[in-house]
This record gives C-alpha cells, structure tokens and sequence, in this order.
C-alpha cells in the first residue's frame, strides 16, 4: 500500500498523457482547462488505492479512476451552469471564460469520454463498470435534480435532504471505491462492502463540507466561507437549527434565509450565531462522526488485512477532521 500523495501522482501523471490537444479546440480546451484546475483529486486516489487494497495494481485502476474524474467534471461543468456560478477553484468556470452553450456541448463530450475510457478492459470488467456507472450517473442527476427542487420549497425534510446529498455526492464516492475493486476482480461481497464503505464516508464528506462552508477557516477552505448562507441553501446545518429552535427563532432563521442581500456580512454571523446557539453546529459534528463510524464498521465485512483496514480507517478519520 502506498500514501495518499503517491495515487494522487500516479493519476495525475496519466492525465496529462490524456489532456493532450485535439480538434475542434472549442469543444476540447475547455475539457482541459476544467481537468487541469485541481483539486482534491479524491475519487480517483479511491480507485486506485481500492486496487491495491485488493491486491492488483493499481495501474490497471488509471482508465476506471480517470473515468470517475472526468464524470465528476462533467457534472461540475452543468452545475456551475445551473447555478450561474462565475468561480471554480479559484477560476472562472466553463461558461465564464467560454460561453453557455460550449459549456453544454463540452459536458456532453466529457460524459461520452467518460464511457469511453472502459473500452480498455476486458468485456467482462468493461460490463460491470458500465452497468455500475450508468446506475451511479442516473443518481447523480436525480440528486442535482433534488437540491433544485430544495431551492423553491419550504418543507424540506432532513431524511430528504440526506438522501439528496446521498445521490448527488455520496454515490459516486461508493462508486469510485467498487470500481477499483471491480479491477482488482475482488469478491461479490467486497465489492458491495466497499461501495458502502465509500457511500457512507461520502455523506459524512458532504456534512463536514456543509460544516466548513459556515465555520471552516477561509484561508485554508478554498471557498467562500458563508456561501451556502449566501446562497440560501437549506443544509443540515439549517434544517438541525429550524427543528431546535423556537418558534419565534424559526420564523427570525426563516425571514433571513428568504433574502438577498449587497453586504451579507451581518447575515453570516446572526445565521452562524443562530447554528451555535441552536445546537445545530455540533449536531452536525456529530452526524459526521456518526456516518464515518458507520463506514469503519462496514470495514469489518471485508476480507482484507488488518493493516489494510488502518490505512482506510486513517483516511475516514483525516477526511472527518479536515479543513480543506
């Protein structure tokens, strides 16, 4: 087994040897511009390490791990459509620095792309992939689809809104995971164990995600800290605080989340004040540490090392308490 630094290296090194120049450069510059902005890196380092965890290498996992990355920017691209966000990772998004409809086209390359990159395996590994990820992109969609019907309603429920960061996040975090264990022509039950693993760490990722975007450091966070509040966006952090508070404090959290505003300053801090005195901040701390724990208790299903299930209870820890 390998760190963390060495899958993100090795998955990074293959994809520059996939980013390289190709006609018409309309559609594909801005595919390379969107896989070169970085980040986290995470679902593919997950393919990879899940490889190697199950014995193979993890250089069979680069087409499966590469796949999963350029879904997941796909889905980048359209959403930051949807949400006319001007900013991703510090950058203007697709349909900034282009337009809106090279934005549409060059998302649809990236998901055809995506299937593309199984054509590598064998027909039996290339089935099982794409049965996997046809399954895992229908949700995803039907996740983005939810948290745009949470934007216009009022009655958003905290089962509903963990079933929508279930499908819109958690999913394909599972599907990283079970796609290296596909590679590495693990068992049955490990493959279905470690998509678990992975779907359950996944939604403690989008919590502690939420938890950041309203207390997390904004040097280190690498987002507007206070966007959601911003943005109006009904949390777990929003809906704990709503079922803690009064009603005359529900209708306060209500009105201020029904507005925009020029400076939102004050807003940030009455909301975050609001999530503290409530109790909702460290209920969603503790919802974190509950979906972690629920994934390490899966690891004792799988047939796998001691070792190897410290090196993957480490990583649940580290992204549990991160700040990034």
């Amino acid at each position: 087994m390998q760190d963390i630094l060495f899958y993100q290296s090795a998955f990074i090194d293959y994809l520059e040897t996939y980013t390289t120049s190709k006609e018409p450069k309309n559609l594909y510059n801005p595919i390379h511009y969107i896989l070169d902005l970085g980040g986290k890196r995470l679902r593919p380092v997950l393919t990879l390490m899940t490889t190697d965890i199950f014995n193979a290498d993890h250089k069979k996992a680069l087409d499966a791990a590469l796949s999963v990355e350029v879904f997941h920017n796909f889905s980048l691209v359209h959403d930051d459509i949807m949400d006319d966000a001007p900013l991703r990772r510090g950058k203007q998004t697709v349909h900034e620095k282009w337009d809106i409809n090279t934005g549409i086209l060059s998302g649809d390359a990236m998901l055809i792309m995506a299937y593309q990159l199984f054509e590598n395996y064998e027909p039996k590994t290339f089935q099982a992939l794409a049965k996997l990820f046809s399954k895992t992109a229908l949700e995803v969609c039907e996740g983005q689809q939810y948290d745009v019907d949470f934007e216009t309603r009022d009655d958003v429920t905290i089962p509903e809104y963990l079933k929508m960061i279930e499908y819109k996040t958690a999913v394909l975090v599972g599907t990283a995971m079970k796609m290296g264990a596909i590679v590495a022509d693990a068992s049955k039950e490990n493959q279905d164990s470690i998509y678990q693993f992975g779907r359950l760490l996944g939604i403690a990722f989008q919590l502690q995600d939420d938890y950041l975007d309203a207390f997390g450091d904004p040097k280190t966070f690498g987002k507007q800290v206070g966007g959601d509040i911003i943005e109006n966006k009904k949390t777990y952090l929003y809906l704990k605080a709503l079922a803690f508070l009064n009603k005359k404090e529900q209708h306060q959290l209500e009105q201020l989340f029904s507005v925009s505003l020029d400076d939102n300053s004050d807003k940030i801090d009455t909301v975050k004040q609001f999530f503290m005195d409530s109790g909702s901040a460290k209920a969603t701390q503790q919802a974190i540490k509950e979906y972690t724990n629920k994934a390490f208790e899966i690891l004792e299903t799988l047939s796998i090392s001691e070792d190897k299930k410290n090196i993957l209870k480490t990583f649940g820890t580290n992204l549990m308490t991160r700040s990034v």
